[in-house]
């Protein structure tokens, strides 16, 4: 079902409006390697996909190797993407609402993010800034270089943190971590992608009571969503470190169709999850995303966010 397209407002504006819940998608650009046709193919066939979903904002991930993250072997190869910022300028054209741009900081030269950040317009794009995966990765721009990059700029464009509810359950700290982003300007905040919802509710919860404690809004918490269509998507999923719970994990592999239950299981998410939000008058959204290349799952992804807007329009 094509959703109503939102009003035609900057993403600060969307950010200001607490009433109403935020609807991303995310995708990572094609590989470095990609022939330019084909880049311009892949930009067409995004909004194609995407446009009739009303959308608030694309986002653009910038991924990075993270291979030091962790010991276990990568489920697929590490290749370089072409850069966010630049797929969007050359081949989203079309893309007629904002987009937040991850940057993953460590790759850049401090000049080079300074140059990006200063030519940005804020009504239009938002950015993610990411440190590195572990303290043994060299950089060439730490994330508190990034960040004085970032208030050095004035503030723009409208800067998001990355959140991880897996953390907040092993360390019950990920809430303090939100709060000190958002002394630091965070105005929004995107999560990992979650399977687990009672570190997702617990994550919230804490953060909405602390908020409460030290007289501050909270900002809004973008969920992100994805489905699992294959044994080798919960594999790379649970190597990024997403927590699959045990009996989800079981319900995967045994199943004749993960990707409908997964599907299911996100649904379900999606629900709780907003009205759980609600319930604490927390500001709230999904992002979807597809780790996945295979076209069903993409497919999939995208009925998912079409379904979401569905729910919080009710």
């Amino acid at each position: 079902m094509t959703q109503p397209a939102p009003a035609a407002t900057g993403f600060g504006a969307r950010l200001a409006n607490r009433t109403r819940p935020l609807r991303f998608y995310s995708i990572t650009p094609p590989r470095e390697s990609t022939p330019r046709e084909d880049l311009a193919r892949v930009g067409r066939l995004t909004v194609e996909r995407l446009a009739p979903l009303g959308l608030d904002a694309l986002i653009l991930y910038d991924i990075q190797d993270e291979c030091d993250r962790t010991q276990e072997a990568r489920p697929f190869p590490y290749l370089a993407t072409v850069d966010a910022g630049h797929f969007r300028d050359e081949h989203l054209a079309d893309w007629d609402r904002p987009v937040v741009v991850y940057r993953s900081v460590g790759k850049y030269e401090p000049a080079t993010l300074k140059s990006w950040l200063a030519e940005q317009d804020p009504d239009q794009v938002a950015t993610v800034l990411v440190g590195a995966s572990s303290r043994h990765t060299p950089v060439r721009t730490t994330l508190n270089e990034a960040l004085s990059l970032w208030r050095d700029a004035g503030g723009a464009p409208p800067m998001g943190g990355v959140t991880i509810p897996e953390r907040h359950a092993q360390r019950a700290d990920e809430h303090e971590r939100m709060l000190r982003k958002q002394e630091s300007g965070c105005s929004f905040f995107v999560t990992q992608v979650i399977y687990d919802l009672t570190a997702a509710k617990d994550l919230v919860s804490d953060y909405a009571y602390a908020c409460r404690e030290r007289g501050i809004e909270p900002a809004p918490l973008v969920f992100t969503l994805s489905v699992c269509g294959s044994l080798k998507t919960l594999e790379f999923l649970q190597w990024l470190g997403v927590h699959v719970p045990r009996w989800l994990q079981n319900q995967l592999v045994h199943s004749q169709d993960p990707l409908a239950d997964s599907y299911e299981q996100c649904a379900r998410m999606a629900s709780e999850l907003a009205t759980f939000c609600r319930q604490l008058d927390v500001p709230f959204g999904f992002n979807v995303e597809s780790v996945s290349v295979r076209r069903v799952e993409i497919e999939e992804s995208v009925r998912l966010a079409a379904y979401i807007g569905e729910i919080l329009a009710d």
